[in-house]
């Protein structure tokens, strides 16, 4: 068994599009219409045939709910593992990306997470095995 699919809810399915791809650099892959939305979902361009992300929208009452309660407290909806969380820090600040937590260094990751412009907050994380006291 293999994850396939993992979801984000999002207010906005085109805008988080533009978001995931155009700013985060994620590649379409899926766009089937499906009633008022569609099935849309974005890769990572380092493994197009791996795990997709479904721009999911908020079609219930609880997501929204939910989402909005993640928000309030501070905690990101998923987690974007990177190279190097610093570099990709500074490329997304400067293209205009709100961070809520500026990287911090926990000895085995260093983690920052930003406000994805469609309703959640996002982590990204650096592994950094062998860094730990």
């Amino acid at each position: 068994m293999r994850i396939n699919v993992t979801s984000v809810y999002v207010d906005d399915q085109r805008k988080a599009l533009r978001f995931y791809t155009e700013i985060l650099g994620f590649q379409k892959k899926t766009d089937v219409p499906v009633g008022d939305a569609s099935w849309l979902t974005v890769v990572s361009p380092l493994d197009p045939d791996g795990v997709e992300l479904l721009l999911e929208p908020v079609g219930h009452p609880a997501a929204e709910v939910y989402k909005k309660a993640l928000v309030e407290d501070g905690i990101p909806f998923t987690s974007f593992a990177v190279t190097d969380l610093h570099a990709e820090y500074e490329r997304l600040r400067g293209l205009g990306v709100t961070f809520t937590q500026e990287p911090v260094d926990y000895g085995t990751a260093i983690t920052a997470v930003f406000d994805d412009t469609c309703g959640n907050l996002i982590q990204i994380a650096q592994e950094t095995p062998g860094q730990a006291g």
